[in-house]
Parts: C-alpha cells; sequence; structure tokens
C-alpha cells in the first residue's frame, strides 16, 4: 500500500515523522483528507482535531494555527502546538475553555476576539481528542 510521509513541527521540536496511509487536516476552508499522490497544496491550518491513518488505525492529534504543504510524497504541517491525547492535560483544557467564555462577555476589539476563539478552539481540539480516546 502506497504511503505519504507526515511531519509535524512544533517550535519545541519535530512532534509527529512517520509514513502514513491517510491525514485528515483542519484546514482553512474546512477539514481535508490527504492520500499519496495527492496535488501539490499549500494552505493554512486551523485549530482543531488532526487524524493520521497508519496501519489501518486511527490516531488523533489536537493542533494549533499554523501552515500546511502537501506534495504527492509528503505532508508537512508547521504549527504552535500539537498534541496526543497522552500529552494533554484535561483540567488545563478545561479551565482554558472556561477562561475564554468568561473573556469573550468582556468589551474586546476584533483582533482580541479572534485571539481569544483562536485560543478556545485550541483548547476544544485537546478535550475533544482527550475524551475521543477515552471513548473508543
Amino acid at each position: 500500500m502506497a504511503t505519504l510521509r507526515l511531519e509535524i513541527v512544533t517550535p519545541e521540536a519535530t512532534a509527529y515523522s512517520e509514513d502514513v496511509e491517510m491525514v485528515t487536516l483542519p484546514g482553512s476552508e474546512g477539514e481535508f483528507g490527504v492520500y499519496p499522490h495527492h496535488v501539490p497544496l499549500l494552505t493554512i491550518l486551523k485549530p482543531g482535531e488532526l487524524r493520521v491513518m497508519k496501519n489501518g488505525r486511527d490516531t488523533w492529534l489536537a493542533v494549533g494555527e499554523g501552515f500546511i504543504e502537501v506534495t504527492p510524497e509528503r505532508v508537512s504541517v508547521l504549527t504552535d502546538v500539537a498534541l496526543g491525547a497522552e500529552r494533554i492535560d484535561e483540567s488545563a483544557a478545561e479551565q482554558a475553555v472556561a477562561r475564554a467564555q468568561a473573556a469573550m462577555k468582556e468589551d474586546l476589539t476584533g483582533e482580541e476576539v479572534a485571539a481569544i476563539q483562536a485560543s478556545l478552539q485550541k483548547a476544544l481540539a485537546q478535550l475533544h481528542v482527550k475524551r475521543r480516546r477515552h471513548h473508543s
């Protein structure tokens, strides 16, 4: 079976670097899947859940904002955060959601609203990934 190389890089380290069968990413225009031999693409990564299919099994990562480059053989993701379920602190993510929801009630500029919404999306993605593991 054909594979493609998935590399996810954060400012701290390479978070993931393996050959996979397929990856589903939260892009600027919505969620999209990439299989081997995909057409070249450069797009924006939105905070959300990234799904990796390898050896017929799905793995989920919570990702933040960044960029995605797709070639026929590779998917490169540059992001500010990429966490597997085992690295997610559920109570910290719940607190981040509560802080963001409280902050949204304040009188904010458009830029502040955008920043708070991005942090809310990251925290919600972490909770979804963490809780998916408990229920699957």
